[in-house]
């Protein structure tokens, strides 16, 4: 089966032009990963960029990898046109039997639904619910995204959700959905290494320093906690937006908790040194107040951390029937408060082995070979 995967070329976003291979998204490079494992698909990973970049034209055995320049006229303000057109143009060459879309953040389900080809979407992040989070602005970058996602789920084969959360969301819009969850890294089934003991406790939070996902507020209760005397480091890993109102006090907030020891902001993190900086900390901190799936969630159980988390979207899926997580309403901050007092108190008890469960349900061949199957379910009802 020849299958064209859509995916943004993080290349672009971090505009990284001279990097020399492709840089997809966390949960698209794990599918593909799983694909890899796979030889009877044949797969034609296709981004569009707004700089040329020098690529291989193979990632893997049975993955190639197709880089389309498109100029800045083409994306968001014309509704992604440029990309929809390039997109079309090299289909036309690749002759899939089936297209995938990876998102609707960005032109990838757009030129999707707009391929003349089968297609289907995963949907990452839902556009909707977000611009009505941040009670988006007519003609902002998420009121637009938000109304184009509608148009792509209007006009898809069926929508592949990662959680009983996005198919609540996606249901009413789209003709048909799955229940697929993200397939995580291979790099995080990696053999985990011995914890030391005797440390100070690591409580780890990942993610961009964004209001959806209440740094500010885990920094109130790290201050709280840091009042009552226990002793810990909160670290958080993930990049800062200094510019916002959000972003500049958490900035401040930070400097005085780094001053007194509890608190500590380590940047974006590539994934190796992600994955130590896990292998180091005791828990994951995760309390978003919208959450499409929660793939740091079900990375940081691959890799058996203690777990604190709201019960927001996706993570109530990953974390059912996992033992010894701990999860809380998304404003109940002095519920988390009182629940990390007790644990660090009892010398932070590690968790049972998660690690085996979280193989079992998003291991990159497991979900690609789901994947597989969904495809031929579309194409044998396309075909009748």
């Amino acid at each position: 089966m020849r299958i064209a995967i859509l995916t943004t070329d993080n290349r672009e976003a971090h505009r990284d032009y001279a990097r020399p291979e492709p840089l997809p998204g966390y949960a698209p490079a794990a599918l593909l990963q799983g694909f890899a494992l796979v030889p009877e698909a044949e797969i034609h990973m296709v981004s569009c960029l707004r700089q040329p970049v020098n690529s291989p034209k193979k990632i893997a055995p049975n993955i190639y990898y197709h880089s389309l320049l498109v100029p800045k006229i083409g994306w968001l303000r014309t509704g992604y046109l440029g990309c929809v057109r390039a997109t079309r143009k090299k289909l036309r060459e690749i002759r899939p039997d089936i297209v995938h879309g990876q998102g609707t953040e960005r032109d990838c389900g757009i030129s999707a639904v707009c391929s003349g080809f089968p297609n289907v979407l995963t949907i990452h992040g839902n556009m909707k619910a977000i611009a009505e989070v941040y009670r988006a602005r007519i003609g902002s970058f998420h009121w637009l995204t938000a109304r184009l996602e509608t148009f792509a789920l209007g006009r898809t084969a069926g929508v592949f959700c990662n959680s009983a959360y996005t198919e609540k969301l996606v249901a009413p819009r789209t003709e048909k959905i799955w229940r697929v969850p993200n397939a995580l890294r291979a790099e995080f089934f990696e053999p985990l290494p011995e914890r030391k003991s005797g440390s100070t406790p690591i409580l780890l939070n990942i993610g961009v320093i964004e209001p959806r996902k209440q740094q500010l507020e885990l920094l109130h209760v790290a201050r709280r906690l840091h009042g009552r005397g226990l002793k810990f480091q909160l670290q958080f890993a993930g990049d800062r937006v200094t510019h916002s109102d959000y972003g500049r006090r958490f900035t401040r907030e930070l400097a005085a908790a780094e001053k007194a020891g509890y608190a500590r902001h380590r940047g974006l993190l590539p994934t190796p040194q992600l994955i130590a900086a896990m292998d180091a900390a005791d828990a994951l901190v995760h309390f978003p107040s919208e959450e499409a799936f929660g793939l740091v969630v079900a990375e940081a159980l691959a890799r058996n951390l203690k777990l604190f988390a709201a019960a927001t979207g996706g993570v109530v899926d990953i974390i059912a029937g996992v033992a010894d997580t701990e999860s809380f309403a998304a404003a109940d901050f002095a519920g988390l408060e009182n629940a990390l007092a007790r644990w660090l108190a009892a010398g932070c008890p590690p968790p049972s082995d998660a690690a085996g469960l979280m193989r079992a349900r998003y291991h990159p061949k497991i979900v690609a070979q789901r994947h597989l199957e969904i495809y031929r379910e579309v194409l044998a009802a396309q075909s009748r």
